[in-house]
C-alpha cells in the first residue's frame, strides 16, 4: 500500500469509527427512550437491561452504518479540498478517482461484510430481541395495567376506561373476563362502576376491589338442548374482592425463544424456502378456492329436466321446458348460490390479502439484505465526491448536508416498503428503490467532481432567482425611475441613452414599460423605432410560453396538493374522499405534463429562433422539472426572460 493510500485510509477510519460510536450511542439512547415503559417497573437485573440492549444494536446497523459512511465520507474528502490537500494532489497528476481508489477497496469490502452481518447477526439479534421483550412483558403485568383495552394477567383480561389517583390506583367502568378451564373461552365476566388496585407496588399478589357491579358466570348443562339456550348465573354485588397470584407469572425464563420462524428472523436460506412455501400455499389455496366455486356452482350435477331427442333442435325459451315450481327452484337456488359465492369471495379476499402482505414482508426481507451492503458503496460514492465538491470539513455544513440526504433516503425507503407490504407496489423494486434514487446522484456528483467542476453553477441558478425577486447587487441600477416618464421622454432614452448618460438596459426597462402601457413594439415601430421584426417573433413566443407555464403550475399545484389530500383521506377511513381527490389529481397532473411538454416546445422554439441553442435548458433540468416544476418554473422563466430582454437589446439599431 503506498503512502497516499494509507494516509487516505488512516484519516477515513478515524472519522468513520469515531461518527460510528457516536452515532450507535445516539440511537442506542432513542432505543432506551423508546421501550423505556417496557423496561420501568419491573425490578430487572441490570444483567437483563444490558442483554436487551446488546440483542438491539445489531437491529441499529441498516441505520448506523450508512448514515456513517455518508457522513465521514463528506467531512473527510471535504476536509482534504478545505486544506488545498487535493490541490496538492492534482498538481502531482493525481486524479479523484486515484485518491478514492484505496478507499473503494475498503468499502466494498465493508459492504460485503454488511451482506452477511445482516444476514446472520441481524437475524440473531431479531430472534433474541423479540423472545426476550415478550418474556420481560411477561414479568410484574399488573404495573403495565393500559386503560382503554383489554390487559391480560393470568387467566384475567382487566380492561377499564380510566385510572387516577395519586398511584394511579383507582380505575373507573372496569370489566374482567376470566378464562374458562379449556384456557380460551372467557367463561365469567364481571362488571364494576369502580375499581381499586390495593395491592403493593412489589407484591406478587394483585388485590383488585371491585365496586357497585355484577358477576355473570355461564353454567355448562349436560344436554346439548339446554347448552344451546346459553343459560348463566348472575349476581349483584356492592363491593367484591380478586387476588390474582403473580409469583408464577413473574416466574420468567428470559432465555425461553419460542418463537424463530418471523421473517425478520430468518436468513438468506431460510427466507428462499419460506417464500418458495408461501408461493406454493398460495397456488394451492388460489386452485383449490377455483374448484371449490366451479363445484359450488352446480354446473355438473345440474341438467335439463326435460330431454329433447339428440337430432331435435329446440328454438324457444330455454325456461318454456320447466313448469312454473321448476322455475322457482330454480332461481331460488341460483339466488342463494350467488349469494353464498359473494360471501366466500368477499372472505377468501381478505384471507388472501393478510397472506399476500405476508409473502411481501417475506420478499422485502430477502432484498433488504443485499440492498444494505450497495447502499453503503453507494452512499460512499455520494458522500466522497461531495465533500470534495462542497469544500468544507468539520461537523457543521457536512452534518447537516448528511442528515438531509440520509433522511431522504431513509423516508424514501419507508414509504416504499410500507406501500410494498399491502400490494401497492413491488415488494422486489421497493427493497431497492431508496438505493436506486441515490444511484443517478453519485454519478453525478462523481462527474462533476472528476472534472473539478462546482456542484452547481451557480451563477447560472442564483441569477435568475435574483431576478425573480428582485435582489438587486450593491453596484446593480434601479430603473424604476423610468416609470414616471411620459412616452416621448422614454423614445428618447431608447434612441440618446448614451447622450443620457444611461445604460445599455435602460432601452429595454423602456420598451418594457411602454408595452405595459399598451403600445406594443409593434406600434413604436410605426412610430419610428428601428427595431429588427425577429424581435416581435420573439415576444410573441414568449407570451405563448408563459400562457402555458401559467396553466402548468396551476394544474402542478392542484395535482400535488390533491395527490397529499388523498393520502390523509386514505390514511383517515375516507374511501370516496381519497377516490375523488386521486382521480382529480391524476386528471390535473396529466394536463400538466400536456401544457408542461408545450412550454418545453416554447422554449425550444425561442432559442432556435434567436440563433443561441446553446442556451436551451438542458435535458437533465428538464426531466427533474416534471416531479419539481416549482423549481424549473422559477429558473427557466427567469433565463428567458434575461434571454429576452438580450435579444431584444441586440434587435435595436
Amino acid at each position: 500500500m503506498k503512502i497516499l493510500d494509507r494516509y487516505i485510509l488512516t484519516t477515513y477510519l478515524k472519522t468513520f469509527f469515531s461518527v460510528f460510536f457516536i452515532l450507535m450511542l445516539i440511537f442506542i439512547l432513542q432505543t432506551i427512550w423508546l421501550y423505556i415503559r417496557e423496561l420501568s417497573g419491573k425490578d430487572l437485573d441490570i444483567g437483563v437491561i444490558f442483554k436487551f440492549l446488546f440483542y438491539f444494536m445489531p437491529k441499529l446497523i441498516p441505520l448506523v452504518l450508512p448514515l456513517t459512511i455518508l457522513l465521514a465520507s463528506i467531512m473527510v474528502f471535504g476536509s482534504f479540498a478545505e486544506n488545498y490537500e487535493f490541490a496538492a494532489m492534482k498538481s502531482t497528476g493525481i486524479s479523484l478517482q486515484r485518491a478514492m481508489s484505496g478507499l473503494s477497496i475498503f468499502i466494498v469490502v465493508l459492504g460485503i461484510v454488511t451482506f452477511f452481518f445482516s444476514n446472520n447477526v441481524i437475524p440473531w439479534a431479531e430472534v433474541n430481541s423479540f423472545n426476550l421483550r415478550r418474556n420481560i412483558a411477561k414479568l410484574k403485568p399488573a404495573m403495565l395495567l393500559a386503560e382503554g383495552q383489554f390487559n391480560e394477567v393470568g387467566t384475567y383480561n382487566i380492561k377499564f376506561d380510566d385510572k387516577h389517583g395519586d398511584r394511579d390506583q383507582y380505575l373507573d367502568n372496569v370489566t374482567i373476563h376470566i378464562k374458562g378451564a379449556d384456557g380460551r373461552s372467557n367463561a365469567t365476566t364481571i362488571k364494576a362502576k369502580t375499581g381499586e388496585l390495593a395491592s403493593e407496588k412489589d407484591s406478587n399478589v394483585l388485590k383488585l376491589i371491585l365496586n357497585d357491579g355484577n358477576y355473570y358466570s355461564d353454567v355448562t348443562p349436560r344436554s346439548m338442548a339446554a347448552r344451546n339456550k346459553k343459560p348463566f348465573a348472575k349476581s349483584t354485588f356492592k363491593k367484591y374482592i380478586i387476588n390474582i397470584d403473580l409469583s408464577q407469572i413473574n416466574n420468567v425464563d428470559f432465555d425461553d425463544q419460542s418463537q424463530t420462524d418471523k421473517y425478520n428472523m430468518l436468513d438468506v436460506v431460510g427466507l428462499y424456502k419460506t417464500i418458495d412455501s408461501l408461493e406454493k400455499q398460495e397456488r394451492s389455496v388460489k386452485e383449490n378456492f377455483s374448484k371449490s366455486l366451479f363445484l359450488r356452482s352446480g354446473i355438473i350435477n345440474n341438467s335439463p329436466i326435460k330431454k329433447t331427442t339428440a337430432d331435435s333442435t329446440y328454438l324457444g325459451n330455454v325456461l318454456d321446458l320447466f313448469n312454473a315450481k321448476e322455475k322457482y327452484d330454480m332461481v331460488d337456488v341460483a339466488a342463494k348460490t350467488i349469494q353464498g359465492t359473494e360471501q366466500t369471495i368477499t372472505l377468501n379476499l381478505a384471507t388472501e390479502k393478510v397472506s399476500k402482505e405476508w409473502l411481501n414482508k417475506h420478499i422485502i426481507s430477502l432484498h433488504e439484505k443485499f440492498a444494505l451492503a450497495f447502499a453503503c458503496i453507494i452512499l460512499f460514492f455520494v458522500g466522497a465526491p461531495l465533500g470534495a465538491l462542497i469544500r468544507k470539513g468539520g461537523i457543521g455544513l457536512p452534518m447537516v448536508i448528511a442528515i438531509v440526504l440520509f433522511l431522504t433516503y431513509h423516508f424514501i425507503g419507508i414509504f416504499a416498503t410500507n406501500s410494498a407490504k399491502n400490494g401497492s407496489f413491488n415488494p422486489v423494486v421497493a427493497s431497492w428503490f431508496s438505493t436506486l434514487i441515490m444511484l443517478p446522484l453519485g454519478i453525478f456528483l462523481t462527474r462533476r467532481a472528476t472534472a473539478d467542476k462546482g456542484l452547481f453553477e451557480f451563477d447560472n441558478l442564483i441569477e435568475p432567482i435574483k431576478k425573480v425577486f428582485n435582489i438587486k447587487e450593491k453596484d446593480s441600477v434601479d430603473y424604476t425611475f423610468l416609470s414616471s416618464y411620459n412616452k416621448e421622454e422614454l423614445i428618447d432614452v431608447i434612441n440618446t441613452y448614451k447622450t443620457l448618460g444611461l445604460l445599455e438596459n435602460s432601452r429595454y426597462e423602456a420598451i418594457h414599460i411602454l408595452n405595459s402601457r399598451g403600445i406594443s413594439t409593434n406600434q413604436l415601430r410605426e412610430e419610428g423605432l428601428v427595431i429588427s421584426p425577429a424581435y416581435t417573433t420573439s415576444e410573441s413566443v414568449y407570451k405563448d410560453y408563459k400562457a402555458h407555464e401559467k396553466f402548468a403550475i396551476t394544474l402542478y399545484a392542484v395535482g400535488i396538493v390533491l395527490l397529499v389530500l388523498h393520502f390523509v383521506f386514505k390514511n383517515n377511513k375516507l374511501p370516496s374522499l381519497a377516490s375523488a381527490s386521486i382521480q382529480i389529481s391524476l386528471v390535473s397532473l396529466f394536463l400538466f405534463i400536456v401544457y408542461y411538454v408545450k412550454s418545453i416546445l416554447n422554449t425550444s422554439t425561442f432559442y432556435n429562433h434567436i440563433r443561441k441553442k446553446e442556451k436551451k435548458p438542458n435535458l437533465f433540468l428538464l426531466i427533474i422539472g416534471i416531479p419539481l416544476y416549482f423549481i424549473a418554473y422559477i429558473y427557466i422563466r427567469a433565463k428567458m426572460k434575461e434571454d429576452l430582454r438580450q435579444n431584444c437589446l441586440d434587435s435595436l439599431k
